[in-house]
């Protein structure tokens, strides 16, 4: 099986491109084993780019832990990129189909080759019931949680996949790599959920670490920053145009008022490309 390595902002993933290649087996199956970085080709999981009969290109992404997620705000930038520098469609507005719906992707060439992608994320899901989240609130705005004894005060958004947003004075191991894991399999998140920590720097600047539901942290997740982006104008600690820092690089957002669209701009990268023989 013949794919590629590539990242957004230090998100990796293993990309396989099904207009030409066949899966040897289910994905399910593969991704954990290709996704495992001591034994396989090293990534946070697996994403097939397949045929679509409503768009230029399909992502499915699956998780390290085979689990199968509805959107990657990184992923589907390298997408979008891969679409393009392999001619699968070479124009510069891109659509891609995937578990939350058709995203619109502009994509900026240098050279012949993208560089940077802008996604239009689509409209925030604010109502608990399809975030989905038990907790008070459409959405659940500075919500109490409790998280074995900790009270944490959170805010929830749906960019398609469910998020957990915690603004705390300082982002630290503690919070991501103790806190995270049982934020992401806590009773009132019914389908699990992705767990970010942010540190308000200004209005216009976070800085941001994510525990992500299934794969575990992670250097970027662009549908977990497009959340924070949300949550920050929320709860009023933030504008509606703003920087994350992320551990593996920055990512520019917007929520529009005008339209309610979330907006992401930022690298996609391709590493390298090889044959798996598993």
């Amino acid at each position: 099986m013949k794919f590629t390595k590539m990242h957004g902002a230090g998100n990796d993933y293993v990309y396989v491109n099904l207009f030409q290649e066949k899966l040897p087996g289910p994905a399910a199956e593969i991704a954990p084993i290709v996704a495992n970085r001591n034994t396989g080709i090293g990534g946070d999981g697996l994403i097939l780019i397949e045929p679509s009969d409503k768009a230029d290109a399909r992502m499915r992404m699956y998780n390290s832990d085979g689990s199968e997620a509805e959107m990657c705000g990184n992923g589907v930038r390298c997408v979008a990129k891969y679409v393009y520098d392999h001619g699968i469609a070479k124009q510069e507005e891109l659509q891609i189909e995937t578990g939350a719906g058709v995203l619109k992707l502009q994509v900026f060439p240098e050279q012949g080759k993208v560089q940077r992608v802008r996604v239009n994320m689509g409209q925030p899901i604010l109502e608990s019931a399809k975030i989905p989240t038990t907790l008070p609130g459409d959405p659940p705005v500075n919500a109490k949680l409790d998280v074995s004894g900790r009270i944490l005060e959170v805010t929830c958004v749906s960019m398609g996949n469910p998020h957990c947003i915690t603004f705390v004075d300082e982002v630290t191991d503690d919070w991501v790599l103790k806190t995270g894991p049982l934020v992401e399999k806590h009773p009132a998140f019914p389908r699990r959920v992705n767990a970010e920590f942010i540190q308000v720097v200004s209005p216009e600047e976070f800085i941001m670490r994510v525990w992500e539901r299934g794969s575990g942290e992670t250097l970027a997740c662009g549908t977990g920053a497009s959340a924070v982006a949300v949550a920050g104008v929320l709860t009023g600690k933030m504008g509606r145009k703003v920087t994350g820092h992320l551990l593996g690089g920055d990512l520019e957002l917007e929520w529009c008022e005008k339209t309610n669209d979330v907006y992401m701009t930022g690298p996609a990268a391709e590493v390298f490309s090889g044959e798996w023989n598993g």
